[in-house]
This record gives C-alpha cells, structure tokens and sequence, in this order.
C-alpha cells in the first residue's frame, strides 16, 4: 500500500518537488479542526445557525477576503509568516512579495500562509465556527473587517501608496 501512495506522489510529481504528503498533513489538520469543532458543538448543545441570511453571507465574504489577504500579505504580520517565507519585495501599498522556503511541510506550510486563496478556507471555516460559537462577536469582527475593506484609503483608491509601502521602496516622496 506505502508502495502505491509513493508511486503515485512520484508520478503526480513529474519531477518537481511537490511536498504531497505535507499537503496530506495540512488537510488533516483542517479536517481534524473541523471534527473536533463539531464534536464540541454537539456536546454544547450548539449547532448550525437555522440559516444564513444575505447580510451574514456579505459580511463573511467580506470578512474571509480581508482576513486572508491581511494574513497572507501584511507588513505587520511577517513575523507569523518568516519561518516558512523569505522576504523578496513589496508587491503593493502596506503589501509584501515573499518568496516560500524550506521543503517538506515547512514549504506546505509556507504556501499556505503566504496565499490568499489558499488561507480563505481556513478563514471561512474559522467565521464559520464563530458563528456556532460566539455569533454576536463574529458578526462584529465581520463588521470590523468589512468597514476596513470598503473603506477608501487616505487620498482615495486608484493611486494609493501608503508611507509605509513608500519607505519600504526607499523613497522619500509619496506617489
């Protein structure tokens, strides 16, 4: 059977160097997370919400896309992200381009952290589960993220450039 799994990763591979079974990790980490937070619900007595209205739905949209970006992106939030990213550049306004490093789970990891698309399941899930749990702080953390993501910035959106995007460049002027 191990015989078959490594046959099929080496095919599937091709030759690159694609960290499978670190994926296969991650998945059981997210699906083991997923159980134990319905197990607790069932024994709290909590469950789904009867339904989600179109306003919950904007507002964990909202919510997942900002989260996600501001985790995988942030000036800020680089140190959660350095033991499996390298530092390349910025690629936007308060925004970093990081480069994924290491092998095995570390580069699985490493992918995960500095992806948007990547982090927003996990996100969703996550707002998901405070829906469940603590609904009122989740629609406020909705809320709070969603005021941040339509809030046009300081000098308006389409040419943009924060201080701190500027100083990382090394400029001294503002675009």
């Amino acid at each position: 059977m191990t015989e078959t799994l490594k046959e099929t990763a080496q095919e599937y591979e091709g030759g690159a160097d694609r960290p499978l079974a670190s994926y296969g990790r991650i998945l059981a980490v997210y699906g083991g997370a997923v159980g134990a937070l319905t197990v607790v619900a069932k024994l709290t007595g909590r469950g789904a919400p009867e339904r989600i209205g179109p306003l919950d739905l904007a507002l964990m949209g909202l919510f997942t896309h900002r989260m996600s970006r501001t985790l995988a992106k942030d000036t800020v939030l680089s140190p959660l992200r350095a033991p499996f990213t390298k530092y390349v550049g910025v690629s936007g306004p308060s925004e970093l381009e990081e480069e994924v490093r290491g092998t095995g789970l570390r580069h699985a990891v490493g992918e995960l952290v500095s992806c948007p698309f990547c982090l927003s399941q996990w996100v969703a899930g996550a707002y998901a589960a405070g829906m469940v749990f603590a609904p009122r702080l989740t629609r406020l953390a909705g809320a709070t993220m969603t005021a941040v993501t339509v809030s046009p910035p300081r000098g308006g959106f389409p040419r943009h450039r924060t201080a701190c995007a500027v100083r990382q460049r090394g400029r001294t002027s503002s675009a």
